[in-house]
């Protein structure tokens, strides 16, 4: 039992039995290594940023440059600001770190998985992966989407100076970067959030046909979210975050349709063979006690 314990203690990997469960000490030991090694993979890739810096903040300023190079082909003042000595490096301090959180979060997300893995089972383990590997690239693609389309936005809110040649616009990183890092957050959850509708429909709390059933309160509340999340108000910053919600919800409800289908092919003598465990054996259908007619087999014919 010593050996055990401190071949444990040493970070090899805990022996679980045959249904993923192990004793206490061994589940905050697993939990430590876990955190040990997100930890050190976002503190190895925010060193790494560092290195990147220059490109990280022409890359996150980008939006905004593009704006600043029309108005000052019209003599306006359009610029972003550092209001103290310090907020150069802190600023590059904070870059860097939400970088290095982006980048390595497949490592903190492999860490995730690889604590809950053996507690799940077979059917589990294939929607979780699942649901990771179709979150990441929604999310990555609503806030690819929202950078495409916030010099737009910039466009139209620093538009509404009547005088853009008398009136300067300098404007302080700290908001700018707040308001680049909201907008990627709010298009990022809104392209995930059908991936929760799935996961309702998987545990049975809502069918497809109710979700069908709702879809002008959904439509409606697109466009309201839409309109709240996007400060700019434009039509185009507006369709774009609430149209690809719509299209993602629609097709959702289309999975959602075929997981109800498969659902009720399994339901046979009111047993969901996909609710069994991996061990857990599949009752059998009590035999007809009803006399059986000698035109059956002709029946079938």
């Amino acid at each position: 039992m010593t050996d055990t314990t401190e071949r444990s203690g040493l970070g090899t990997a805990p022996d679980p039995d045959d249904e993923g469960r192990m004793p206490l000490m061994e589940h905050l030991r697993e939990l430590r290594r876990r955190l040990t090694r997100a930890v050190l993979a976002f503190a190895v890739v925010t060193v790494a940023c560092f290195f990147f810096y220059s490109e990280l903040f022409a890359l996150i300023a980008g939006p905004f440059n593009t704006i600043k190079d029309q108005y000052a082909e019209q003599g306006a003042t359009v610029t972003l600001n550092f209001q103290g000595i310090a907020d150069p490096f802190s600023y590059a301090l904070k870059i860097c770190c939400l970088a290095g959180l982006f980048l390595s979060s497949p490592v903190w997300f492999y860490q995730l998985w690889a604590f809950i893995n053996p507690g799940l089972h077979k059917n589990e383990r294939r929607w979780g992966l699942a649901f990771v590997f179709s979150a990441a690239p929604l999310f990555i693609g609503g806030a690819v989407v929202a950078y495409v389309f916030l010099p737009k936005g910039f466009d139209l809110l620093i538009g509404f100076n009547p005088t853009p040649q008398d009136v300067a616009n300098i404007i302080g990183f700290d908001r700018y970067l707040a308001f680049v890092t909201r907008m990627f957050i709010v298009f990022g959850v809104a392209f995930v959030l059908p991936v929760f509708v799935v996961a309702l429909n998987l545990v049975q709390i809502v069918s497809a046909r109710a979700l069908l059933g709702a879809w002008r309160p959904v439509v409606l509340g697109s466009f309201v979210f839409a309109a709240v999340a996007t400060p700019s108000g434009d039509p185009v910053t507006l369709c774009a975050l609430a149209l690809p919600m719509l299209v993602l919800y629609f097709i959702a409800t289309g999975i959602c349709f075929l997981l109800d289908r498969r659902r009720k092919h399994q339901l046979i003598d009111g047993v969901d063979y996909s609710e069994l465990a991996d061990d857990e054996a599949a009752p059998m259908p009590a035999p007809s006690r009803e006399p059986r007619s000698r035109y059956d087999d002709d029946d079938l014919l």
